[in-house]
């Protein structure tokens, strides 16, 4: 379509989206958003090609330490698939709009599926550090949606977000998880602005309404996805539990080093999905 006439968000994401054509190429089947300790499996794609973040219209730099700043695109596990190799932030200073820029961008692309990954704390007490959860339900505390405002293309005005994450992509999540003994939790995913961790109080607030863990991220990638009638798995890794229920101190180092302590079942995990994923039907 033309840019012509378009409002701001669907002229970005029309920019954005003909850059990666012409970049890339084919449309993936599943898009994946890796934050905080799922990097490494970026660098798991074959036959590759990495697009920099710097080289699509509207993409600002990545800032936080993990966020590699670039799309890459291949295949993993049988599909072929865009991995979103760092994720922009509301905390950074940017708007609903350009958070949800990447997944809108591979959704218009053509991505049918999308898969968003993040570091979370726990607060669930029977949850332990290590643990991958999958989100079954998220509660927005971040004070933004992308999709407020004008209506872009292909996107509903009212998502129904009575699912938010699908059951079926659960199910399959759990199914892989106990054929490769990998130990998950279900849970409730609260994302907050950010960037100060949660105070003792807080955590005890979040616990009360219903949260499992806590964190700064996922719930924009999601609301477009839904918007667009695009199915969605979630999972959060459990770096650390949540302030004042050990009394350990939180750092984004901890988060870190967690990641890499549970990489290598985050992407078991996640390969034992793509590789059990329907075939697309012809013409999808």
């Amino acid at each position: 379509m033309s840019d012509a006439g378009a409002h701001p968000v669907e002229a970005r994401v029309t920019a954005a989206t003909r850059a990666l054509v012409e970049r890339a190429g084919s449309p993936p089947e599943v898009a994946l958003v890796l934050g905080s300790g799922f990097a490494a499996l970026a660098d798991e794609l074959a036959d590759a090609i990495e697009v920099p973040y710097a080289e699509i219209p509207g993409f600002p730099a990545t800032t936080v330490e993990g966020h590699r700043g670039a799309i890459r695109v291949g295949t993993l596990a049988g599909r072929r698939c865009a991995v979103l190799a760092g994720r922009f932030h509301l905390y950074e200073g940017h708007d609903a709009d350009t958070v949800a820029l990447p997944a809108r961008a591979a959704i218009r692309w053509g991505a049918r599926t999308l898969v968003v990954t993040n570091a979370a704390g726990g607060i669930n007490r029977t949850f332990r550090p290590g643990d991958l959860m999958l989100i079954d339900d998220h509660i927005n505390l971040m004070w933004g949606n992308p999709l407020v405002g004008q209506v872009i293309e292909g996107e509903a005005r009212f998502p129904d977000m009575s699912a938010p994450y699908d059951p079926e992509l659960l199910a399959l999540a759990e199914t892989v998880a106990l054929a490769e003994r990998i130990r998950v939790v279900r849970g409730t995913y609260c994302a907050l602005l950010g960037p100060s961790y949660e105070t003792p109080a807080e955590v005890r607030m979040l616990a009360a309404v219903g949260a499992d863990a806590v964190g700064m991220s996922t719930v924009p990638e999601t609301l477009v996805a839904r918007a667009a009638g695009v199915p969605v798995l979630g999972l959060s890794l459990i770096t650390n539990m949540a302030s004042g229920i050990t009394g350990d101190p939180l750092s984004h180092e901890e988060v870190m080093a967690m990641g890499e302590a549970a990489a290598e079942a985050s992407a078991r995990l996640l390969r034992g999905v793509l590789g059990r994923l329907p075939a697309a039907a012809p013409g999808d």
